[in-house]
Order: C-alpha cells, then structure tokens, then sequence
C-alpha cells in the first residue's frame, strides 16, 4: 500500500533535487506512511512512524551529541528518513556525527543538492499514498464481492483455493489444526517443494492470533472455523511481508471454507477428499510423482520407505452381493477405520467410494503386518457389530509404485468374500481362491459367455416355469456332490430333490456325477453372481 523510500526519492519532484544517499541505505526498503516537512529538532515525539522527514536543516544543531540524539530519536520513533536540503543551513555536506548516526541506526539519510519545493515533495508523496489506499479499498471491494459470490454459490475448497492463488498469484494451503493437508494450489509452483516435509515444517509455525504473518516461514496464516469451532488453517506462502489486500484475500476465503463446512455438514468431508484424490491417483499411476508422494506425505502418510497394504472395507447390506451404500453408512464405515487405524498406530489415507471404505496402511518396517492387521480388523467389525462388514487386504508391498497393485487386490478380495459368505476376520487373496480368480477376470467377455453356455438352458427353464432348478443345482455343486446333504441344505425331501437333480441333467443334457461336469456349472454358477442376482432374490422364489 505504502512506496518505500527508494520509491519516493525516484519521484520527478525529488529527483529534480538531484538526492544522494549519505547513510542507511539498507533502510531504503522501507514503508513511507507520510511525508512531513518538519524544521524544527525536537520533532521525534509529534511522529506515528513510516514519516519521511523533509528539513532545510536550519534548526538541527551543529554539535555531534545533539544530532547524534537527534536521529537516535527519529529512528526509536520508526521514521522512514530523513531529507536535507544543502542550501540554507550546510552547503556542501553534512556532519560526520549526523552520517555516522543515521548509518548506525540504519535510518536512510538523503541529501538534496539543490533548492526544492517541500510543497511539491508532500503532494506527490502523499497523493501517491492517498491513490494506493483508495486503490487497496477498491481491492478490497472486488475480493468481499468474490468471496461472497463463492460462499452463496457454496463453492468447493478447491474452488475457493483457486481463486485466492490468483488474487494474490502465491501458493496456499488448507490443512487441519494437526497439520495435515487438506486442499492447495500452488499457483504454478513445484507442488512437491511446497508440500514436502509440510507436517513438520508447520507445526512450528504460530502467530497467536487469528491471522498473522510468521517471518521465519514467510506464512500469512488465517485460522479457519465458525461458531467458536475452529478446525483448520489457511497458509499464503509469501515470502515478504504481505500487503493488507492479501490478508483480506485470507480471511474472506477462510469464511468461504468455514460456511461451505457448515452447509456440508460433513466434518471430515474435506480430510476424506484429500485421502480420495491422492488414493485415486496411486490406482492410476504405476510410477507416482514426487508431487504425489508429497501430497500423502503432508497428510501425514509418508509412503516411501514403508510397508503398504491396501484395504478394502465392505458392509454387508441386503443381500450377500455388493451394492451401493447410503453416505451415513460410508461415513460410518470410514470413521470406524480411521478411528482403528489410530488406535493401531497406523498411518493411513482413507476414503470412501461407491462400495465401501478403500485404504492404504503404510507400516513401518519393523511393524508386524499380520499383527497389526488383526487387530484393525478386529476394532472395525466391532464398531459396525450392529451391520458386520468384509474386510480384506492386498498383499504388502514396499514401494509406493506397488501401491496400485495391493489396493486393486484389496478390492477384488473384498468383492469375492462377500459372495462367499465366509466370516472370517480378514480376508486375503488365498482365502478367496477361485471366487477371487473369477472376480479379477469379471469384466471378461469370455467368462461371461461360458456362463452364458453352461447355464443358459436351466435359466431359461426357471424363467419359463418358476423352477428352482439353479438354485438346486448350486445347492448340489456346495455341497460337493453330496446329495443327501444337499437336499438338507435346500430343506427339500430327498426324494423330491433328487428328481430336480435328474431335471437338471435332462435339461444341460450332462451327468452331475462326472467331475468335470459338476467343476464346470460351478464355476459358471459363481461367473454368473458377478452380473446377476442371487436366486435367493429372484421373483420364482419357492416354487419348483
């Protein structure tokens, strides 16, 4: 807002002075808040600070002790500078104690070799002022109307953080009062030189008021939250102090986010969309960037030099299949795994999507996974007692370019168990066998359509006739060929159950007996649950 004292001496009407710096050009740097003519010694107690003091000289004093005291003063006071015209009272250079003084003190002392009209000077000076301020208030203005543009619009964080980069063109940063990344735009920097080290670089970092700017850092930092519930922080990387423009720019975008949160309702909605963004991009990048690798590392997931195992977390709803959860089971299914991974010590990125909760654990490497895993598992399926759950893992890895491959795992582990029906603590990928096989190649056209061949016929029977002729057959093919058994675990007279299993080979035109014929139907039977639903909830249900 305010030229500095390089900036006014480059002005016409005090370059026509022909100013020489004589001390304490180190200071010419600093802020000049006014320009005031001032002729008398004793000025120092009238000045607020920032003045650019304008003297002929003729009332200083011509002993060293006295201008010595006289500049001390001038400079205990927080003036700008001093300019002294070498006309009236020196004419050809100024005391050696009034220039060892001012470079002592670091004060800027100009001297003006010619006559020059004050008047002129604390116009042009102070108009210059008056022109910046009115300029930072219409700036103001714009950022109030911006802002409040994006709260009533309910703009995302992201959004919001966009729009600061560009006011102030510097990086920002959202993070959670424990210091953990949220959201940032680094306004066209290197993302992995501002987030690197973040948690730490930031927990040093305090202002003790709602905003303020640490020098040491180069951080403007706003505190972010409403109704007496504060939840984060907004950092504007800069490295010089920040005009009074930036810190509105700050604030208003700090009421943006802290609205936004209370419309969202949601109070881990932002931490879950950044453990969203960085777990999506590590299933689509078999190489992650350092970029990436800073971003989980500023949310306090550090995945270099660490054991990393994916999870997947599944309720179980309607039905043994998958199906698309309400968003308070996710959130409840989410902060169960958060809250188990804390209690386990446990760095790890969390998030929901579709189907479940998806997460990467990243252990140390002297952790004992198995250990570790159990114990999560265990916290999970009792917090969710009252509607259990799958929970599966991929096989651990140890580098971050691996972690595509143990969350895909995880996932596909998940999907089998819960055909299965099996209720075991953790599910791996050697517990899910030939339903996780099945699983992988679920999107294959060539499965689909062995499915298709080998059941087609009994399908179409059921359909046609309201027969439960598939849901015997799965029954017999369970069972491994035990037909008693079988007719028990269909609640079905053996008498009456042998006669739909002598249906079904009349219809497949096949002998159950024969090994590869009952291997066959099974596997189409356990394809086919990948893209149809269970008999249990077809419309034919009891009638054969």
């Amino acid at each position: 807002m305010y030229p500095t004292v390089a900036e006014a001496l480059a002005l016409p009407v005090l370059r026509q002075g022909r100013p020489h710096v004589v001390a304490g050009a180190a200071g010419l740097d600093a802020p000049v808040r006014w320009a005031h003519v001032a002729e008398v010694a004793d000025i120092a107690h009238l000045l607020r600070g920032g003045e650019l003091v304008l003297t002929t000289g003729v009332a200083l004093p011509d002993d060293g002790p006295a201008l010595a005291r006289y500049v001390a003063d001038l400079a205990g006071v927080g003036a700008a500078g001093v300019v002294i015209e070498l006309v009236r009272h020196w004419s050809d250079k100024l005391p050696a104690a009034l220039v060892e003084a001012a470079e002592e003190h670091g004060l800027p002392l100009v001297t003006l070799s010619r006559e020059t009209r004050f008047v002129s000077v604390t116009e042009a000076v102070n108009g210059q002022i008056v022109d910046a301020q009115v300029a930072e208030l219409r700036a103001a203005e714009r950022v109030h109307e911006t802002f409040t543009a994006l709260t009533v619009a309910g703009a995302e964080p992201g959004v919001v953080l966009g729009e600061v980069a560009r006011l102030t063109e510097l990086p920002v940063v959202l993070e959670t009062l424990s210091h953990e990344l949220l959201a940032y735009d680094a306004a066209g920097t290197d993302p992995a030189e501002l987030l690197t080290g973040w948690p730490s670089r930031s927990r040093v970092v305090q202002v003790g008021e709602r905003t303020g700017y640490h020098p040491g850092s180069g951080w403007l930092v706003t505190v972010v939250g409403a109704r007496g519930h504060d939840w984060g922080r907004l950092v504007l990387v800069c490295a010089d102090q920040p005009p009074h423009r930036h810190r509105v720019v700050a604030e208003r975008a700090a009421s943006a986010l802290a609205v936004h949160r209370l419309v969202a309702k949601d109070s881990d909605g932002l931490e879950r969309q950044a453990h969203r963004a960085v777990l999506t991009e590590l299933l689509a990048s078999p190489a992650p960037s350092s970029e990436l690798l800073a971003r989980a590392s500023a949310l306090a997931v550090p995945l270099t030099g660490r054991q990393l195992v994916g999870l997947a977390v599944r309720p179980r709803l309607a039905g043994s299949r998958p199906a698309l959860s309400t968003p308070p089971v996710l959130r409840e299914l989410a902060e169960a795994t958060v809250l188990a991974a804390r209690r386990a010590k446990v760095s790890a990125l969390v998030a929901t999507d579709d189907l479940g909760v998806r997460a990467l654990l990243a252990l140390s490497r002297e952790a004992n996974a198995d250990a570790v895993l159990h114990r999560l598992a265990t916290d999970v399926h009792e917090a969710r007692g009252s509607a259990p759950g799958v929970l599966a893992v991929g096989t651990t890895v140890s580098s971050p370019a691996e972690a595509h491959r143990t969350l895909q795992e995880a996932a596909h582990v998940a999907a089998a168990a819960l055909g299965a029906g099996d209720e075991r603590v953790v599910h791996r990928l050697s517990d899910v066998r030939l339903r996780g096989l099945l699983h992988l190649l679920a999107g294959d056209e060539r499965v689909t359509a062995f499915a298709h061949r080998e059941l087609g016929p009994l399908l179409q029977r059921d359909a046609a006739t309201g027969s439960r002729l598939v849901q015997a057959l799965r029954h017999y093919c369970e069972q491994g060929g035990n037909k008693s058994a079988a007719a028990a675990a269909a609640h079905t007279s053996r008498t009456a159950y042998y006669q739909q299993l002598a249906r079904i080979e009349q219809v497949l035109g096949v002998r159950l007996e024969d090994p590869e014929s009952m291997l066959s139907l099974y596997v189409a039977l356990l394809a086919s649950d990948l893209t149809r639903p269970s008999e249990e909830d077809s419309p034919g249900r009891g009638a054969q």
